[in-house]
């Protein structure tokens, strides 16, 4: 599956390991979990660290960075979640059961190798990290945490806004399908979440497996947490773990960079040099090694701009910016059907926007457009002169003097009135040159569901966080329409919405 690729440990020579040996691990049910192990060859005891496949993956995803552990003096496990390739029983989505078989692969492996269980650590992609924050809050064994591209709200990741993710979805629900062993109760929950019903039903579920719901286990057990993800993860958006990052008590921290979902640390899983890897190691060996490398010392929040710069670090996720910048939305001129961005939020306009058709204005394709964007620097584009003014809003700020150096998370206040009892609005932040190309900046849907029809309301649009240096002579553009592809929208066919003021983008400025 992966390619063996040795990764060098900093600061100290490679030691001799034991090799990979492949091994069972029965837990109290019967089902039985597939897993390998290295082990340093020294003598004595070892720091551990514990690696969960993620999602459609198996034990073999993290051969190369395990070797390099091991190398590096660490006993190193990695398994295959049950449901999954060839571990038993069925996907159970970080659920009670997920997490019970966290306590018995330690038990495991302090019982049958030389892991020390004073120090033991968890590491993993996605699903990896998923399972390893909740465990932490349910076994006081991990000491620390290394999760990568994961998530602390289901919830948020399922309904963000209150608006269904189709292609993330569909995504994970096609790889369970093709490469694991669903659960009746999993299939019934996926139907009523395609279906729109029981959504009470499907956010319980969704619940019981985030790790923020056990914030209260995990800040008793004070495990150091490493949390790293990309601004564009369309599976899980960063928003919700700059809540958690801030509620955790003991030792932490947060790196956002460019990419997708697992885009950001891909490439060191096949041994590369990778900078998000770099962090997983040097936290380990601070808080599993004990060695005085600094990164306990370091500001914990570290930002990597997508529009390319130094890497920023900062003590907090509140002083990644300075102020905060109010664009009012102002009236649309008839004839170009754009409004001005910017200045004092007016009164005394209106706008109507139909919802028939989608616009140029989109978020991309799951996983294939903010990844490639991390590898080439391009975002989703879109020439504003193209966006259809009859099925979006058009806002358009003024150029600006000098560079804005934009850090965090903006928010939409958005006042209108829609003609449905159901419907869905999307919110894209352009950086938009001379000749009128956007670059997407960040975006984010809402909707509502059976509110009364033609009746005012207002809406604020938390957009996903970013780091983006708007240049000199470009503006900010700010779309607003019903329709995307990541999204399953609950716009009718002759939907449509009333835009008015009072209207605002509030903008995170350093």
């Amino acid at each position: 599956m992966l390619a063996l690729v040795t990764w060098a440990a900093p600061a100290q020579a490679a030691a001799p390991t034991t090799g990979f040996r492949f091994i069972d691990i029965t837990v109290p049910d019967g089902t039985v979990l597939k897993a390998n192990v290295i082990e340093p060859t020294t003598p004595g005891r070892h720091p551990a660290v514990v690696f969960p496949a993620s999602w459609s993956l198996n034990d073999l995803e993290y051969i190369a960075q395990a070797n390099a552990l091991a190398q590096g003096g660490y006993t190193v496990l990695s398994y295959t979640p049950r449901g999954w390739w060839a571990s038993g029983g069925e996907i159970d989505t970080a659920g009670p059961k997920d997490i019970a078989d966290v306590s018995r692969v330690l038990d495991w492996l302090v019982a049958n190798t030389t892991a020390d269980p004073s120090r033991i650590g968890m590491a993993g992609v996605s699903y990896g990290a998923g399972i390893s924050l909740i465990a932490s809050g349910h076994d006081s064994r991990v000491r620390a945490v290394a999760a990568l591209s994961g998530w602390s709200d289901l919830v948020a990741s399922l309904y963000g806004g209150d608006t269904r993710r189709l292609q993330s979805s569909a995504l994970l629900v096609g790889s369970a399908a093709l490469l694991g062993d669903t659960s009746d109760e999993f299939d019934a929950i996926i139907d009523d979440f395609y279906a729109n019903r029981n959504i009470a039903g499907v956010k319980e579920f969704a619940r019981l497996r985030s790790a923020g719901t056990y914030l209260a286990g995990i800040n008793a057990n004070r495990p150091a947490v490493l949390l790293a993800n990309g601004y564009g993860d369309s599976i899980f958006p960063p928003n919700q773990l700059i809540d958690f990052y801030g509620a955790l008590a003991g030792p932490k921290r947060l790196e956002f960079a460019p990419g997708d979902h697992a885009i950001p640390e891909l490439t060191g899983l096949i041994g590369l040099d990778n900078h998000v890897w770099t962090s997983v190691r040097r936290w380990f060996d601070r808080h599993l090694s004990g060695i005085a490398n600094g990164i306990d010392t370091e500001p914990p929040v570290v930002l990597r701009s997508l529009t390319g710069g130094p890497v920023e670090s900062y003590p907090n996720w509140a002083a990644t910016s300075t102020t905060t910048s109010r664009y009012g939305l102002g009236e649309v001129n008839w004839l170009t059907g754009t409004g001005r961005l910017g200045g004092t939020a007016s009164t005394g306009w209106s706008r109507r926007t139909w919802f028939n058709d989608d616009t140029v204005a989109a978020g991309g394709l799951v996983l294939l457009s903010n990844g490639l964007q991390a590898l080439t620097g391009i975002p989703p584009t879109a020439w504003l002169p193209a966006v259809d003014r009859d099925n979006a809003g058009v806002w358009l700020g003024d150029e600006a003097g000098a560079t804005v150096r934009i850090r965090g998370s903006a928010t939409v206040h958005a006042r209108f009135t829609p003609t449905e009892r159901s419907g869905t609005i999307v919110a894209y932040l352009y950086d938009v040159d001379a000749l009128g190309t956007g670059k997407l900046i960040t975006h984010a849907p809402v909707s509502w569901l059976n509110a009364t029809a033609n009746t005012t309301r207002t809406a604020d649009i938390p957009l996903p966080a970013t780091s983006w240096d708007l240049p000199a002579g470009h503006r900010l553009a700010l779309v607003i329409d019903g329709h995307d592809g990541l999204y399953l929208d609950e716009n009718g066919w002759l939907g449509s919405v009333l835009f008015s003021g009072q209207s605002w983008l509030d903008l995170p400025i350093r």
